[in-house]
């Protein structure tokens, strides 16, 4: 048992039986429980209470022990003057203070079945995917929150988004450029193709996109690859951005992309020559995701998106690999881009002027296939079924905020454990 767990099921009013006695021995009647505080002084507010046929008005402190009182230092605190009531789980010592007040204690133990202090004690159990991983049935407790779930992360998404903005002076496209370079570098380049991104001055992307080239020499020079060219494209990508470099005044930082852990389709290099081709082949690209109605229209965007001719057969540079192809992006690629980049920039543009565009968003997230990695498949292990992106974005969210923290007291999920009697 603790303090926190003591609270909740106060709140909550899970008890046994409501037949409460005071440690005197005094008939105990809760007429309000009292308001959760989250802030210092009691733990509920504005709470009533019936003793000896008296009706008292007030506030409500709990503890685990009745000598936390004292430990806790709250006597003479001015903010613990209107207590009505002092409920506890095992009284150890009488307070002197509360008795002369006439403030009964009420000790819980009694009145909390055991089972449910077991199910809490599992949830803190480590080495487990999640707390409740030994107690969860998704055919007895549903993952039923899905939408708010999703909701709750484009919020978080969108506040981001606003942070970027205000860097940018509210410049949308601008952003989407670097929203989409750290979608682009998935999670071992994110931040160092976002850097890259932010490096740049956006105007000048809309001066040169016409030329894919020239995208692809502002990119690979950017990440300190131009310096010994020894390939003759590598030769043209470093004369076009010397070029570059003096006529817009680049900035002298350079960025190192990492190679390793990654599969070779996923090198930076690959990625950053279909990034310029997006940019070369959507001349009004913010305008088209941002505006587009359905999902097909922006998978369009993307279907023709490949990496240029000499990566055709290298994933590197100064190295012809075996392996020839050309390299279009995905649909998973693409799915990604979609869920972590393009839906969250369209959700916080329509917000506030759009009030369809909740319906609008939940329904492309529908349309997109689930993500797939360790924590998906966790639940999906434990019998949850994950059929869309709405679900996974869902499921990651509430996976970070919840399960991660063994936040479970909070959590929808521990809340039906911890009330059902299974």
């Amino acid at each position: 048992m603790n303090e926190k767990l003591l609270q909740y099921l106060w709140n909550f009013k899970i008890f046994k039986s409501f037949d409460f006695k005071d440690v005197s021995g005094n008939s105990l009647e809760i007429l309000n429980f009292g308001k959760w505080n989250f802030d210092s002084g009691p733990d509920f507010l504005l709470g009533k209470i019936k003793t000896n046929n008296i009706v008292l008005a007030g506030n409500i402190e709990l503890h685990v022990k009745s000598s936390d009182y004292i430990f806790h230092q709250h006597s003479g605190n001015p903010e613990f003057e209107n207590l009505i009531l002092h409920a506890v789980f095992i009284h150890d010592v009488e307070i002197e203070e509360l008795n002369n007040k006439g403030i009964p204690t009420l000790e819980l133990k009694a009145y909390i079945d055991e089972s449910l202090l077991w199910k809490y004690e599992s949830l803190l159990k480590e080495n487990q995917f999640i707390p409740c991983a030994n107690l969860f049935q998704p055919a007895k407790v549903p993952f039923h929150f899905w939408e708010e779930s999703l909701l709750k992360k484009l919020d978080e998404k969108s506040l981001e988004i606003e942070q970027a903005l205000a860097r940018n002076k509210n410049n949308y496209e601008a952003v989407l450029f670097q929203t989409l370079a750290y979608s682009f570098g998935l999670k071992v380049n994110a931040s160092i193709f976002l850097q890259l991104a932010e490096s740049i001055d956006y105007s000048i992307i809309n001066k040169i996109r016409q030329n894919q080239i020239q995208l692809e020499a502002l990119f690979f020079g950017m990440s300190n690859w131009l310096e010994n060219p020894q390939d003759d494209h590598a030769k043209i990508w470093k004369r076009e951005f010397d070029f570059l470099k003096n006529k817009y005044q680049l900035s002298d930082l350079r960025f190192n992309p990492k190679f390793s852990k990654l599969r070779p389709p996923n090198f930076p290099t690959v990625r950053l020559s279909q990034f310029a081709c997006l940019y070369h082949v959507n001349q009004n690209l913010f305008s088209k995701l941002i505006f587009a109605k359905n999902i097909e229209e922006i998978y369009s965007l993307f279907e023709k998106i490949k990496a240029s001719e000499f990566w055709n057969n290298h994933f590197n540079f100064g190295k012809i690999s075996p392996i020839e192809g050309e390299k279009f992006l995905t649909k998973d690629f693409v799915d990604l881009i979609l869920v972590n980049a393009v839906l969250p920039l369209k959700y916080t543009y329509h917000k506030n002027s759009d009030e369809n565009i909740i319906d609008e968003i939940l329904d492309f997230y529908r349309k997109i296939a689930a993500e797939k990695n360790t924590i998906v498949t966790g639940w999906i292990n434990l019998k949850v079924k994950v059929e869309n992106a709405l679900q996974s974005q869902a499921i990651l969210y509430h996976h970070k905020h919840y399960c991660e923290k063994k936040n479970c007291l909070n959590c929808g999920i521990g809340f039906q454990l911890l009330q059902s009697h299974q």
